[in-house]
This record gives structure tokens, C-alpha cells and sequence, in this order.
């Protein structure tokens, strides 16, 4: 970690800001837009980064991908970190991840099966 936070925030943004300009395929614009929300969650723009998640990139994977894409659960989770991590969490916002959390676990047990890697990970996040 060199701390350059700030920097890859606004290259993120710019980022993010491009592909929707340009009409990206969705998958595109989502994974962007999950770095720029990994980026706020870092940077501790909780609200930001819920926003973001919440209002575009969670439509967006839902109705281009659909809830059993994988790409649509990360965001999912994307969101749970979000959160999760927000020292100003209320038992509201920690009850919503631990729904979201196991409703992704599910859809990734039927997806992909028990054995895969992100269903493992998924399980040990809920543990």
C-alpha cells in the first residue's frame, strides 16, 4: 500500500465516468464502477460508496446480467462491504448485509456448486 488513495480515486472516477460516457457493455461498466466503490469503501465514503452501489450498479448488473451472474452477486457483496466496514453502521445496515450475504450464498451454492472458490469465501464471510 503506497497510500496514494486519493489519486486512485479520482483515476477511478475517471475511469467509471468514461465507460458510461461511451455507452461500455455493462459488465464493463460494473466491474469500473466496483473499483470506484472499493476505492470509496478504502477512503471511508461509506454513504458514497453505498450510493454508487445502490442506485447504479446494482440496477445495472440486475438487469443486464441477472441475479445468478457472478459479476451481479460480486456487486452484491461489493455492497456488503460497504456496510459493513462503515463505523456508523446501525444493526439495520448489518442485518441488510447478513441478508444480502446469505441470500448470494444460495444463489453461489446453486451457481457454482458448494466446492467453488467463491462460495468458500462466501461461507467463511458469514461464519
Amino acid at each position: 500500500d503506497l497510500g496514494r488513495h486519493d489519486e486512485a480515486l479520482v483515476l477511478k472516477r475517471e475511469i467509471y465516468a468514461r465507460r458510461v460516457a461511451m455507452g461500455s457493455a455493462a459488465d464493463s461498466i460494473v466491474r469500473a464502477g466496483g473499483n470506484l466503490s472499493s476505492s470509496l469503501t478504502t477512503a471511508g465514503r461509506f454513504a458514497e460508496a453505498k450510493t454508487l452501489l445502490r442506485d447504479e450498479l446494482l440496477p445495472m448488473a440486475r438487469q443486464s446480467l441477472g441475479p445468478t451472474h457472478g459479476l451481479y452477486m460480486d456487486t452484491e457483496e461489493w455492497l456488503v462491504q460497504a456496510l459493513c466496514m462503515d463505523p456508523n453502521a446501525t444493526r439495520d445496515d448489518l442485518r441488510e448485509a447478513e441478508t444480502i450475504m446469505q441470500d448470494v450464498l444460495q444463489r453461489r451454492r446453486r451457481v457454482f456448486g458448494p466446492a467453488h472458490p467463491s462460495t468458500a469465501w462466501c461461507e467463511g464471510e458469514l461464519a
